[in-house]
This record gives structure tokens, sequence and C-alpha cells, in this order.
């Protein structure tokens, strides 16, 4: 839910990044704030606070910032006086990629920073309940890693297919009815190109 490159429907409401977005993005809070409210809708600044063990002041205080930079807004269907409700404004986030990459790498790498260490929160939330999970749900979990040998263009194609594999899954957002039993199972998937080998004297095959 915070950077699904590639992972979304012609009609889905996404954020394209801008450099300021990353910016914006680039602090593990905010982009856990967007998660939550993406996933679970609407929400207080105390209520979001409590979820992350915070003080309701500093969550306050990023999500005007996420507001300033378009990613969150009031909801004025809930909001008093006394308490003010915050939605997405968005379903997904894309980042375009090399182009962002060639004119503004001081934004990009931060950013990715932070959805990388956010990908790994998701992980360690789950395997740290892990051995309290129903015994269907241990058997669905699933930590992989293969290196191939691709081109650009085939690790590019790699990255489009499996998009395509996940795309045919429901999404929690998504709306109609869902079957008994289905719960929010995150699918995180890195396709990274390894650095090539620095050791003195190694040289690429």
């Amino acid at each position: 839910m915070t950077d699904d490159r590639g992972w979304m429907h012609s009609d889905d409401p996404h954020a394209v990044l801008t450099a300021k977005g990353m910016r914006a993005m680039a602090h593990p809070v905010r982009m856990q704030l967007v998660g939550l409210l993406r996933q679970h809708g609407p929400s207080t600044a105390t209520r979001l606070a409590e979820q992350l063990g915070l003080n309701s002041g500093a969550t306050s205080y990023h999500l005007r910032q996420l507001a300033a930079a378009g990613f969150v807004e009031e909801d004025p269907e809930r909001g008093n006086a006394r308490e003010r409700w915050w939605r997405s404004v968005h379903t997904l986030t894309v980042w375009s990629g090399d182009d962002q990459a060639d004119e503004e790498p001081e934004a990009v790498v931060p950013y990715l920073r932070t959805v990388l260490a956010a990908h790994t929160l998701t992980a360690q939330r789950a395997l740290n309940a892990f051995e309290t999970m129903p015994r269907e749900w241990r058997k669905a979990v699933n930590l992989s890693d293969l290196v191939l040998r691709l081109t650009p263009e085939e690790a590019e194609q790699l990255a489009d297919d499996l998009a395509a594999v996940v795309g045919r899954y429901r999404r929690v957002d998504a709306e109609g009815p869902v079957p008994e039993g289905a719960e929010p199972v995150a699918v995180v998937v890195h396709v990274l190109p390894e650095p090539k080998a620095t050791t003195e004297g190694e040289e690429s095959p």
C-alpha cells in the first residue's frame, strides 16, 4: 500500500510521486500513517498515535505534512470542532522510477530506504505473531529468495509478470463480497539487481 509501482488498475486513484512527494514520504512514521489510512480507512490523530505507539501531537504534525504534500486530507463527514478525522487521498502511490532517479537521486534514495524499512517492519510483525497464528496461516507464510541471471529488460518483464499475478487477487480495499476466512495478507516483492563484486581482483563472469 505504500509503494505499488505497476500494481494498479487503470481506474485506481493513485499518486504519482514527485520529488516533493518523495521527500514528504521519506519518513517511517508518515509512510505508516498513509498505510494505516489506506488499509483501515479514516481515523483521528489520537487513534493513529495509539496504533503506532506515539503521542498525538507528533502524529498530528506528520499528518499535516502529509496533507501539505497531497497524500491525506481532512474528512469533513466525520470531523467536528473537537476532533479532526483524516483520510487518504489515494489508493496507491506509484513511483515512476528511472527518470526520477536520474533527476532527483537525493530524493529517491531516502524514499526507497523508507519503503524498504516499511517492508521489513511488515515482515517482523508477521513473524512476531507466527507462533500464535492458526496452522493454516502458518502454512501460507513464504519467505523465499532466488538469484537469477537476467538482462535489464528481462528484470523489468519479471516485475510486470509478478504484478499481473498479484493483480488477479482481491486487494484489501476492494469492494464487493469477501469469502469467509479471508484476512489481510501482505505481499512484498523485490526485484533487486545485485551490486557487482567489489573484491580486489574479482571479475564479473
